[in-house]
């Protein structure tokens, strides 16, 4: 029985991550493309301040997501190549 319980907590795990790598951070930057299609609500051109905000917000979780992950795997090349422990 721990066997089965241990398989499932690491298999909930690798779901989790792949849904945010593998489908999360593209569909997020898809929000944030739908959000600057936002139109103004007095019908101007242009992007609403609420659908901008709401766009920065996505692309910002993008962009500091894939940077965590550079320098995840930049510390790990280091520690194991180099033996280096940057933090």
């Amino acid at each position: 029985m721990h066997l089965i319980t241990d398989t499932l907590s690491s298999l909930w795990q690798v779901v989790a991550v792949g849904l945010l790598f593998g489908a999360g951070l593209p569909a997020i930057f898809a929000f944030g493309l739908k959000s600057l299609s936002l139109q103004n609500a007095d019908g101007t051109d242009g992007p609403s301040p609420l659908g901008r905000a709401g766009a920065y917000l996505c692309f910002a979780v993008v962009l500091i997501t894939i940077f965590a992950g550079i320098l995840l795997l930049m510390k790990n090349f280091l520690a194991s190549t180099f033996g280096i422990n940057v933090f």
